[in-house]
């Protein structure tokens, strides 16, 4: 448990400068040069009254309550916007700033509602705090006059309110709108006394530009903008830190609560990851995990037509162990595998890929990040040797240049994307690869200086006909290549990119970008100082995935931006635990840390350690896990944590699988579309029940601490314990510290890495090892992990999924801001207000070729299956491409997708799908009906 309250210093801090001593209060105070004086008085304990200040802001000197008096200075000086300086003398206390203070605090007050009892602030209110501090105990002008104190709530947002009565005008939220999350939805509008904080041109909260991040939330110091949850449960009593569960940025929370009721989740502000920030899903879509379609007791059939059965626990799992070694009786022992979830924690992936290997005696287990960023890894172990990505989320600030390619951060990653446009707003140059015009293309203050709108399908032509203009134009940081990469490979490189078939002249042919545009763009990336690649599912769900990995690591190293703060190529994992699963050995033909099941040394290191043979050979992918499923050879699956009837391409082929199965288990939360055809159902722990570690895009390994008593009675790594002992291969553990325990000893990169150190430190990055027990902020700093950069040749070959007479179009997906993959959790809370269903975005051209309207109902067709949308006719999308998000199972967007995949990893081509639209003949309230229903309320909800 931690401080309900952190200490607030006012201004942020200044870790870099020359030592300044000043005296406070008769206090010797050293402190770095460019520290605010109310800043070095908090560090010596000494905490100036402010309101309009805190830390994570910058000074604004606006609420005059922090005024003091510096020796030989006139008047009474701002302390958050004072610099210290040598020798200065300052006075935070004496009478007459108590006198003036007590004034500036009575003309708030006479302004202000007085029902502190029945304010929902009430304990935990600054304007409360300060009155109380000033000792202000009578408000000498009285009531009467002109006042706001009948403005109207605008309760329009599902988490929060806003009540303009509680204002207080301190710009607070209006600054964190703006320096923090980088949307500028608010404005003070008018000014003097009818000053007021406005959302938009006067619009309501939902309405505006807002994007529910929390930030102006968090930063007001009244009751003006309060959680539901709060106004409904009251004030916390104490808090947990936490890890969230939605995707890989991996911020750290403060869980507040009262017993064991969540009252709200507030970014942490020294999480690693976030530094204090949050988006809409973080902070408030937490209610899914006390939802009532929540799966709470164990299930079986004997067979999919049988309705459900609840069980005990021990029946269950032997029910399980049963169907599991019956199906190995008759079809073998490599009939059976397991799928590893990205959403569970290091410790409850690492204990299924053990019970599969050890106690199932296969290597058929695979993870979720197969059909998302599996060619990350083996793009990135190719080139650098080791499949992650190269920086921390802080080493973006030292960035001039920022290529995004495939990849929606403001959107996807918002917290990272707040990041990114903030450095973008203090001079950092943008290049954005992306076949829509997503945000980053231009929203307030932030516009790319290019936007290569590229055709899907065409990203190695693209990178190709990049590096074709920094080899071919002399841009290439010889001395870089001389010092950290291999010769050999690199003059093969070399030779290839300046053939004049990866020129961007004949690029511009596959790619539909202006060569002028290529070559700008390779120039600036080459010359424009530190630059840096991040990249998501945009590149990676394609054929060429993996060659498109290996392209964007031979740029870096051909201009030797790698190794350093504020350059590097960094995935932005789509899920909280991507990286995790894959580095707990979730792959079929890798152990943790990535070591091949083939090497002998590395396998007798388990089989002692596991007490268990291993087998040498590598097992099934998912996707030929189906496919043997279909062909009658592979009869049982365990589904950790995975829709997969929803999540996977090619519907249809998906369900055949799981529908020939003999012995399906699924372990998770709610029974979703994979559990219609289940015979073992496992109810799993949602992250606020976890006890355990997630580890995101920048490998950064956080702690997962329960926050709530687990619902289902048993956590999700003993049931998978249970059900290896069951199955005749003794698993045992008292605690995940254990597990975690057992990871650091079998895994060189985790070798330093243990609860008590991670609770010391708040999170480490690995590698932790002897050499770098604090952990690796920045890889491949001294050398790449293989010894020696290796470039690769990447070959552009156009994928098959093209473009015909009867499908013209080409259908990409990707995902919005509210939702979370495939809906599960996101669908269950308040977010569905801002997307109550998947939208397919197309272009006016192709839409009025089609006599579509916006609003219509449309069939989309591919060649392998149709759905239904409605249509949204948007200037995002170029004339011949149209998107769509996979949020919601019945629009049901992979019912179209092919089973076309990357041809080093099968992660599946998500990204370009030949498709026909036409108007729909369902009926217009098709969607409505289809609708889930959930209840808008409380956070809770």
């Amino acid at each position: 448990m931690t401080m309900i309250r952190e200490i607030d210093y006012g201004t942020s801090a200044r870790t870099s400068g020359t030592p300044v001593t000043l005296e406070i209060d008769g206090r010797s105070v050293t402190v770095p040069e460019g520290t605010s004086v109310m800043r070095a008085a908090a560090e010596a304990g000494i905490m100036v009254p402010k309101l309009c200040a805190t830390d994570h802001l910058e000074s604004f000197g606006s609420c005059r309550l922090c005024m003091v008096e510096i020796e030989g200075r006139r008047g009474t000086p701002a302390s958050c916007t004072t610099p210290v300086a040598p020798g200065m003398k300052v006075a935070t206390q004496n009478d007459r700033l108590a006198r003036l203070r007590k004034g500036v605090m009575e003309l708030y007050i006479s302004d202000h509602p007085l029902d502190c009892l029945t304010c929902p602030a009430n304990g935990n209110c600054e304007l409360q705090d300060m009155a109380g501090t000033v000792g202000l105990r009578e408000v000498r002008y009285g009531f009467d006059g002109a006042n706001h104190l009948k403005q109207p709530k605008d309760e329009s947002n599902p988490y929060f309110t806003f009540d303009p009565s509680k204002c207080i005008v301190c710009s607070r939220c209006v600054r964190a709108c703006s320096e923090v999350q980088g949307t500028f939805a608010l404005t003070i509008d008018s000014r003097g006394f009818a000053s007021m904080v406005s959302p938009g041109a006067g619009e309501s909260f939902m309405d505006s530009e807002c994007v529910s991040c929390g930030a102006c939330v968090q930063a007001c110091p009244t009751a003006t903008l309060m959680e539901k949850s709060v106004i409904a449960h009251g004030q916390a009593e104490h808090s947990v830190i936490t890890t969230c569960a939605y995707c890989g940025v991996g911020c750290s929370f403060k869980a507040e609560m009262q017993g064991t009721t969540v009252v709200r989740m507030v970014p942490h502000k020294d999480g690693g990851a976030n530094e204090g920030h949050s988006c809409v899903k973080g902070r408030f879509a937490w209610g899914y995990a006390t939802h009532k379609d929540r799966v709470l007791h164990p299930m079986v059939r004997e067979s999919t037509a049988d309705p459900w059965r609840v069980v005990s626990w021990e029946e269950a799992i032997a029910t399980a162990a049963r169907r599991l070694k019956a199906v190995q009786e008759t079809y073998g022992r490599h009939a059976i595998g397991g799928i590893t979830s990205s959403r569970c924690t290091n410790e409850e992936v690492y204990v299924v890929q053990k019970m599969i290997r050890a106690a199932f005696g296969t290597n058929n287990v695979d993870t979720c990040a197969r059909v998302c960023h599996s060619p990350t890894g083996y793009g990135l172990k190719q080139t650098f040797g080791t499949s992650a990505g190269t920086q921390d989320f802080r080493s973006i600030d030292r960035t001039d240049v920022i290529l995004v390619i495939g990849a929606n951060p403001t959107d996807g990653h918002p917290v990272f994307g707040s990041r990114m446009k903030k450095r973008i707003r203090a001079g950092a140059r943008l290049i954005v690869a992306d076949p829509r015009r997503i945000d980053l293309v231009r929203s307030p203050h932030v516009e790319a200086a290019h936007h290569l709108q590229l055709r899907p399908g065409s990203n190695v032509a693209l990178l190709n006909a990049m590096a074709h203009v920094i080899v071919t134009e002399g841009l290439v940081d010889r001395a870089f290549v001389a010092e950290r990469c291999e010769a050999d490979a690199f003059a093969r490189w070399e030779s290839f990119i300046a053939e004049p078939r990866n020129s961007p002249e004949v690029a511009e042919r596959s790619t539909g970008v202006p060569a002028a545009g290529i070559r700008a763009a390779a120039r600036l990336y080459a010359t424009g100082g530190n630059a840096a690649i991040y990249y998501g599912l945009g590149v990676t769900e394609h054929t060429q995935g993996s060659t498109t990995v290996m392209a964007m690591a031979n740029l870096a190293m051909a201009t030797g931006n790698i190794g350093r703060d504020g350059v590097g190529v960094n995935p932005l994992r789509g899920q909280n635990n991507v990286q995790g699963s894959c580095d707990m050995g979730s792959f079929p033909h890798e152990l943790p840390g990535y070591r091949h099941v083939s090497d002998t040394a590395v396998r007798t290191l388990f089989e002692q350690a596991w007490g268990a043979p291993l087998d040498p050979e590598p097992g099934l992918r998912i996707p030929n896990m189906f496919d043997a499923a279909i062909g009658g050879t592979f009869k049982g699956l365990f589904v950790q944590g995975e829709d997969i009837a929803q999540s996977d391409p090619n519907t249809a082929h998906v369900t055949a699988a799981l529908g020939a199965l003999d012995c399906l288990i699924v372990q998770d939360l709610f029974l979703n579309e994979t559990a219609a055809f289940a015979h073992v159902f496992f109810p799993g722990t949602s992250f606020l029940e976890k006890d355990g570690t997630f580890t995101n895009a920048e490998r950064r390994i956080n702690r997962v601490r329960p926050v709530i008593p687990e619902k289902t009675g048993k956590a999700e790594w003993r049931i998978v314990s249970e059900l290896a002992t069951a199955l005749g291969y003794p698993m045992h553990y008292d605690t995940t510290a254990q597990i975690m325990d057992e990871i650091a000893r079998l895994t060189p990169s985790f070798a330093g890495v243990s609860f008590r150190r991670l609770d010391e430190a708040g999170s480490l990055q690995w590698p932790v090892t002897e050499a770098a027990p604090q952990g690796t902020p920045i890889m491949h700093a001294d050398g790449f992990m293989r010894g020696r950069g290796r470039f690769m040749i990447t070959e552009y070959i156009a994928t098959e999924e093209r473009p015909s007479r009867d499908f013209p179009l080409i259908l990409t997906t990707g995902r919005i801001l509210s939702h979370y993959n495939v809906g599960a959790q996101t669908r269950r809370t308040a977010n569905v207000a801002w997307h109550p269903e998947d939208i397919l975005e197309i272009n006016a051209h192709d839409a009025e070729q089609r006599g579509i309207r916006d609003g219509d109902l449309v069939s989309v067709g591919s060649r392998v299956g149709a759905t239904t949308l409605r249509a949204r006719i948007s200037d995002r999308m170029p004339p011949g491409v149209v998107y769509t998000t996979f949020h919601h199972p019945v629009t049901g967007a992979n019912v179209v997708t092919t089973d076309a995949s990357d041809w080093a990893t099968n992660c599946p081509e998500y990204k370009v799908t030949a498709v026909q639209i036409r108007l729909s003949n369902q009926p217009a309230d098709r969607a409505r009906r289809h609708a889930p229903i959930v209840r808008v309320g409380t956070a809770a909800e």
